[in-house]
């Protein structure tokens, strides 16, 4: 029985360390994403949680104001979820290098460490989430890609010792007043 009970465990263990995806796979890919200008401003993004067998768990709004200062992305996040509860998360994400960040929020434990590569950006970090009542540490493998018209798709994956728990998959997009300003979502003539 304890044979068993460690196969399964190893199994499973090997199927969440199977992800292949690197960054350098985006070099070259357009349009080009700089974090500190896409987020810079008003961001609205929308966004589902999803547990491992593809049920649909939470349902979310964000409202995203970002300041840069020329070193640092601060991020004011304001979650309105589905159920009627809402959140905030402020993000402090400092530019370390021409495509390397690393981002500190106080539910994220240590720093959060980022790349971008073309379209994509990488994201990893470790939070405490509240399930069931209880407090539990998680690793999320965020990755974001920046698509045509401003709009930004991220798909982040929750594990617990190498286990998906679930996914996040959000869309984001600059405020109207924004895009216009850039120009952004017009037909080219």
């Amino acid at each position: 029985m304890l044979y068993r009970f460690a196969y399964v465990v190893t199994v499973l263990l090997l199927l969440g360390g199977c992800q292949s995806m690197q960054i350098d796979d985006f070099k070259g890919t357009t349009p080009k994403l700089v974090l500190e200008d896409y987020f810079e401003g008003k961001t609205k993004a929308w966004g589902i949680f999803e547990d491992r067998f593809g049920n649909l768990r939470r349902q979310f709004v964000v409202d995203i104001t970002g300041t840069w200062d020329g070193t640092t992305l601060t991020l004011d996040e304001q979650f309105d979820y589905a159920d009627g509860e809402k959140d905030q998360r402020i993000w402090r994400i400092e530019k370390v290098g021409e495509n390397s960040y690393v981002g500190r929020a106080s539910d994220v434990i240590g720093t959060a460490q980022g790349q971008t590569e073309g379209s994509a950006f990488s994201w990893t970090y470790e939070m405490e989430l509240n399930i069931q009542g209880h407090d539990v540490k998680v690793r999320f493998d965020d990755w974001m890609f920046l698509q045509s018209d401003g709009v930004m798709v991220n798909r982040a994956y929750v594990t617990k010792f190498g286990i998906e728990l679930g996914t996040v998959t959000l869309f984001f997009q600059k405020a109207s007043a924004e895009r216009a300003e850039t120009g952004e979502g017009r037909e080219a003539a």
